[in-house]
């Protein structure tokens, strides 16, 4: 897939990668199918492709790449790194091998992006928005990956630091949705911290 022309002017464009594709490999792949399953079973409906969300800023000339990954297995040097927080228990975060990294990348890469369906979607259209997501970047909290933190039935994962980023800057995030009537588990989990970081920050009271 190729990617938005780096001369464009400053915005924001939404990624939807399959679950599993590229290098996340076959076990993320397996582990999300079987997790799928346990969900469509207990609400008693069919089975649907997920996703995970990814983003791309563009401001004052720089493309930024925004996505959670674990610790382990990163590359070297400055890659950006916002925020780290544990996976599965937060007495486990202690190891490198159960911790996330939330990176908003100058100039990096996102791994599967070429697996994304439907093209880039751009998301907002001036300096200043660009500019909010960026910022609001650097606020996303260190929940632990796979709970229900803020008790909405919803888990903290990739999804959630998207849907946060993007809620937290004005965006509406509750209008997007992944393609090929997918689910994008966390997505709920994202905005209800959202909402709680804006009410107790006074940070945006519209959405665009």
């Amino acid at each position: 897939m190729a990617r938005p022309d780096q001369s464009r002017s400053d915005c924001v464009y939404l990624y939807w990668i399959p679950l599993g594709a590229g290098s996340s490999g076959p076990v993320v792949r397996w582990s999300g199918t079987a997790y799928e399953s346990l969900v469509a079973r207990r609400t008693h409906r069919k089975r649907r492709p997920l996703f995970h969300a990814a983003l791309e800023i563009y401001h004052a000339g720089t493309p930024h790449t925004l996505e959670m990954t674990p610790v382990w297995g990163q590359p070297t040097g400055d890659r950006g790194v916002v925020v780290t927080g544990p996976v599965g228990l937060r007495a486990l975060g202690a190891s490198r091998l159960f911790r996330y990294e939330v990176r908003c990348w100058p100039n990096g890469e996102i791994p599967d992006l070429a697996y994304a369906v439907g093209g880039a979607q751009r998301l907002t259209a001036t300096s200043a928005e660009a500019a909010d997501v960026l910022a609001a970047s650097r606020r996303v909290p260190a929940f632990t990956w796979g709970r229900d933190a803020l008790r909405v039935g919803d888990m903290w994962n990739s999804n959630s630091v998207v849907a946060f980023v993007l809620t937290t800057s004005g965006v509406d995030a509750s209008t997007l949705r992944p393609p090929a009537a997918g689910r994008a588990p966390g997505w709920r989990a994202g905005i209800a911290a959202a909402a709680q970081t804006n009410a107790s920050t006074g940070g945006h009271e519209h959405t665009r």
